[in-house]
């Protein structure tokens, strides 16, 4: 079985002061120990690292990628994902959904995965399992 990692999630676990930091790191701790495969894809680690470095420096991106990265399974997005993340961004048509989201979704559903950590709600809005 394995569990779709967020940006969301991610940045959570990096940032002590966020909101949801704490509960990240529980949930963190549980997946660290369930033998799961821990996925995310290419697109979600660009989007933290820029968002870690903006926010927390490169010395945080330094952390996240020697503590983090090398635990998640990373999938590299196609040009085909690509193309079905954006087809569903447009017809989407919702302000507040990203392409990242989108092509999340669709390797979610590639893969055959149904659960993931998140903090976003457009995972459940698309039928997803959300963790916390």
């Amino acid at each position: 079985m394995s569990v779709f990692i967020d940006t969301s999630a991610l940045y959570a676990l990096m940032d002590a002061d966020d909101n949801n930091h704490t509960r990240a790191a529980g949930v963190w701790r549980d997946l660290m120990g369930s033998g799961q495969a821990l996925v995310t894809t290419s697109y979600a680690l660009v989007e933290s690292c820029a968002l870690i470095q903006s926010r927390l420096g490169l010395e945080a991106v330094r952390g996240f990628c020697d503590d983090l990265v090398p635990v998640l399974s990373v999938e590299f997005v196609t040009s085909d994902i690509h193309r079905l993340g954006t087809a569903a961004l447009l017809a989407a048509a919702k302000r507040g959904l990203s392409l990242v989201d989108c092509v999340s979704f669709e390797t979610m559903r590639e893969l055959g995965i149904r659960s993931a950590f998140t903090f976003d709600r457009h995972f459940r809005e698309y039928g997803f399992t959300t963790l916390p």
